[in-house]
Parts: C-alpha cells; sequence; structure tokens
C-alpha cells in the first residue's frame, strides 16, 4: 500500500489535488486548468512533472490514484 501523501494537508486540499491529478492523468488541463499553486504541491510531492507537453503524472502519482 503506497502512504498517503497528502496527509499533511487538510481534507478539502487532499480531495482537490486527488481530482487534479485525475485531470492531469485524463489530459482535461483546457477544460479544468490547474493552478500554479497546485502544480508547485504535486511537483514537490513528487506526484506529477512537468515536461514540454505540460504536467504528467509520476509512477508516484499513478500509484495514489
Amino acid at each position: 500500500m503506497v502512504d498517503n501523501p497528502f496527509a499533511e494537508l487538510g481534507l478539502e486540499k487532499a480531495i482537490g489535488l486527488r481530482w487534479t491529478l485525475r485531470d492531469i492523468q485524463a489530459r482535461r488541463l483546457k477544460m479544468s486548468p490547474v493552478s500554479d499553486e497546485d502544480l508547485h504541491v504535486l511537483t514537490e510531492l513528487g506526484l506529477i512533472e512537468i515536461r514540454d507537453e505540460g504536467p504528467v503524472l509520476t509512477e508516484a502519482g499513478a500509484a495514489v490514484l
């Protein structure tokens, strides 16, 4: 089982970040833009990487979902 990377965050923030990961995975960023703050938090947690085509999930990010 994967440790919860959102354990230190509030419930609403953790839920929002999970939805953001789902939006990134499904490439729904034009319909659901992601805030720079959320991108920064997810990058710091090692759940996404920023590439030329935009944010993509890392293995850890996919495991969280």
